[in-house]
């Protein structure tokens, strides 16, 4: 295992977890992992560093088994504590079924994990993508996702509640937004709309999502917030990105010393694609849209 540093290694939608009785973060991310290579074998990697400069790894997180029904698109994993376990949300694909996020498992942040729902939680007839998980007030888990814009041309935010134990979908999916509904976001080819990378927080009370699109100077990421602090909303758009340089598929950590810090990926050009964390401005993040 060797060790890099935060702009050596190449990494799409990164999600950090960091574990005080470790004093260690654990990045998780889209990798070079190769998907098409068959020298490399499909899957996620996890890094750890003290410092979120020098970055131990890559140590293998997941690899499926011979009869895991995903062969291609392994994107975007994210990772949570969750009842004494280590659940991962995770986005996967096959030519025989359609895109969606499925929920792994593991004992350890770092897994190895293996696969806890039975496929992907987000309906089979859709094509998803990027889910993250989100719990209520009143403890219920919510799986929030993006509807793909490969389907309904203006992709789409949506929400849906999850059995208290993470396997299964508990209710029908909600479609909180449009991407066209941001100010800043900008139409792709054929007039499609993007959204990326759902990532909800809570502050001063307020609920809080960073979520991602394209906008006029490439890949950006905007913040919606719920009118009435519930999952549901209904949600309003930011009339500017919180971030606008090609960068994003973002999300909020805490630090050691309990400041919020903002991670995300950038450029959003291939293969140059790095983590970029920041500090979380705050009055961006609660000003009014």
């Amino acid at each position: 295992m060797s060790t890099s540093t935060t702009g050596e290694l190449r990494i799409r939608d990164p999600f950090l977890l960091f574990v005080p009785d470790e004093n260690c973060y654990y990045l998780f991310g889209t990798n070079d992992v190769k998907q098409h290579d068959p020298k490399c074998k499909v899957g996620f990697d996890c890094y750890r560093s003290s410092d979120l400069t020098h970055w131990n790894g890559p140590a293998p997180a997941f690899r499926p088994d011979a009869d895991f029904w995903a062969t291609q698109d392994y994107w975007a994993p994210e990772v949570y504590p969750y009842r004494g376990k280590y659940y991962m949300f995770a986005t996967f694909k096959s030519p025989e079924r359609r895109r969606g996020t499925q929920v792994l498992i593991a004992d350890w942040p770092e897994g190895p994990y293996r696969p806890w729902s039975d496929g992907p939680v987000t309906p089979a007839d859709w094509e998803c993508l990027d889910g993250t998980l989100y719990r209520a007030k009143d403890g219920t888990p919510w799986i929030v996702f993006c509807h793909e814009w490969l389907q309904i041309t203006d992709g789409a935010i949506c929400a849906m509640p999850l059995t208290d134990d993470l396997r299964s979908a508990a209710g029908e999916p909600i479609t909180l937004f449009h991407a066209s509904e941001a100010p800043w976001a900008r139409a792709q080819q054929n007039q499609v709309f993007v959204t990326d990378g759902p990532f909800l927080i809570e502050a001063d009370g307020r609920l809080f999502m960073l979520w991602s699109s394209f906008g006029d100077e490439g890949y950006a990421m905007g913040i919606a917030e719920s009118a009435d602090g519930s999952i549901t909303g209904p949600w309003r758009q930011h009339a500017e990105p919180l971030y606008a340089g090609n960068g994003g598929h973002g999300m909020i950590f805490r630090t050691a010393d309990g400041s919020r810090q903002v991670a995300i990926h950038s450029p959003n050009t291939p293969p140059q694609e790095r983590l970029l964390i920041f500090p979380l401005p705050l009055d961006k993040l609660t000003g009014q849209p």
